[in-house]
């Protein structure tokens, strides 16, 4: 396993970013980026159509705990504000969960995953249909509950046609982002779907640094205890780091025909990268959104049923945390599967001619991926394991705001790693294709 300067960051391998000022589509996309991401902080700001604000926002206060806190830390606030993108992406990722798994179970998805590009689409538009009934779904459960809250906490609710202007409001508001991500992801730098995340959690950071300290100032938190949770903080951060960055290199040769001084066959040497964690900030994001659904579920059905259900899907729980837990290796597991295929690895390597040193081509090389892969999904599942329980651990010993959980840092960390990376990848495009230039001139000139 390693994790040196061939697996780190373009900073520690000494490129030279002087190029960056004539990549101009690198520019463009970055500039792109950044404007999506714009309009994605404005829209959590709109206020939902028939909702009194006043009221809304010290409901908001009062209840945006537990697991309804970490898909309001999710939609970067949106959801205790009840504005037009309160669903965030949630539902679009719920879609993508369950057309996944049906791939891997119905042979007419699976077939159309094998079809190339015109398959893709067709999954793509499931999925967009998908999410537009899971949206409506958690929209009425929203609408359902302001309703009943209002005859509580007051007049929240404003109009008559609530339900009919307010679920069109939420479902397009959640349209609108997946459209975002998506042209964010063709158009930009980097995964759009996991950049809104990532900007809804680091908007609310400064807020949550200034809460930590305000705890500290009243005597809520000791200075010791602030020092010791930000040693925490930057442990957990170095280690998120290392793990997203380790990988475990399988050697592979590629025999050559003849040498260039002809004095028989000579072999290339190259190796096969599997990363260490190869789901990414995937597992905790997808089992974020699978626990949604239930809370959605109780939240409109209520009654003494709900409130005996309810304390089970709070974070702080036992029950929650095994299936948060269970659904985290699963995903792992089956996220790596996905992406990565043992099978057809080895057949590319067989065509190619290459092969593992030790190892028979075709089947023995398959199953020598898949069980060192077997291996590394064990190890970095433990990981998210340990480091998205994280803030269970701080809340309940130290009381911790929720906001400084692993979570959080995973996802803030691994979707910095992807998006450096390709920035990186498009400047070393862009200096390679500065280096052709300029040797086709030098052919003209000769």
């Amino acid at each position: 396993m390693a994790s040196g300067k061939e697996g780190a960051s373009p900073f520690a391998r000494g490129f030279d970013f002087s190029t960056f000022s004539q990549a101009t589509d690198l520019k463009k996309r970055i500039l792109f980026t950044l404007a999506a991401l714009f309009i994605y902080r404005l829209g959590t700001f709109v206020p939902l159509p028939g909702l009194n604000p006043d009221i809304i926002a010290e409901v908001g206060r009062r209840n945006m705990g537990g697991l309804l806190g970490m898909f309001d830390m999710f939609s970067g606030g949106a959801l205790g504000r009840m504005t037009i993108f309160a669903l965030g992406l949630m539902p679009y990722i719920s879609a993508s969960i369950i057309i996944q798994l049906f791939t891997v179970i119905a042979p007419t998805l699976e077939a159309l995953k094998k079809e190339g590009e015109s398959g893709r689409r067709r999954l793509s538009q499931y999925t967009r249909y998908l999410t537009v009934f899971i949206a409506f779904i958690h929209s009425y459960g929203i609408c359902v509950t302001l309703m009943s809250a209002s005859a509580t906490a007051g007049a929240i609710v404003i109009g008559k046609l609530f339900f009919v202007v307010a679920i069109p409001s939420l479902i397009g508001g959640t349209l609108f982002l997946m459209w975002v991500g998506e042209q964010v992801t063709s158009r930009g730098i980097g995964n759009g779907a996991s950049l809104i995340i990532f900007a809804g959690i680091v908007a609310n950071l400064p807020r949550a640094v200034m809460n930590a300290l305000e705890m500290g100032k009243t005597g809520a938190l000791s200075p010791t205890m602030l020092f010791l949770i930000g040693v925490v903080i930057v442990a957990a951060i170095a280690f998120v780091v290392f793990i997203e960055r380790a990988q475990r290199r399988i050697p592979i040769h590629y025999p050559q025909r003849q040498s260039s001084i002809g004095k028989g066959n000579m072999q290339d040497s190259t190796h096969l990268p599997l990363k260490l964690n190869s789901s990414g900030v995937i597992p905790p994001i997808f089992a974020s959104s699978l626990l949604l659904l239930p809370a959605t579920i109780i939240s409109f059905v209520g009654g003494e049923w709900g409130q005996v259900i309810s304390p089970y899907l709070s974070p702080t729980h036992p029950v929650y945390n095994i299936i948060y837990v269970t659904l985290l290796v699963f995903f792992a597991f089956f996220y790596t599967a996905i992406i990565f295929n043992p099978s057809e690895t080895a057949e590319n390597l067989r065509k190619a001619g290459g092969f593992i040193p030790g190892v028979r081509p075709g089947q023995h090389t398959a199953q020598y991926l898949d069980s060192i892969l077997t291996r590394l999904t064990v190890i970095g599942s433990a990981y998210l394991v340990v480091i998205c329980l994280l803030p269970q651990v701080l809340i309940a010993k130290m009381s911790v705001p929720f906001y400084f959980g692993g979570t959080n840092i995973l996802i803030i960390v691994s979707v910095t790693i992807e998006t450096v990376s390709q920035v990186y990848t498009h400047l070393l495009a862009h200096q390679y294709q500065g280096v052709l230039r300029k040797a086709r001139n030098k052919g003209r000139i000769k």
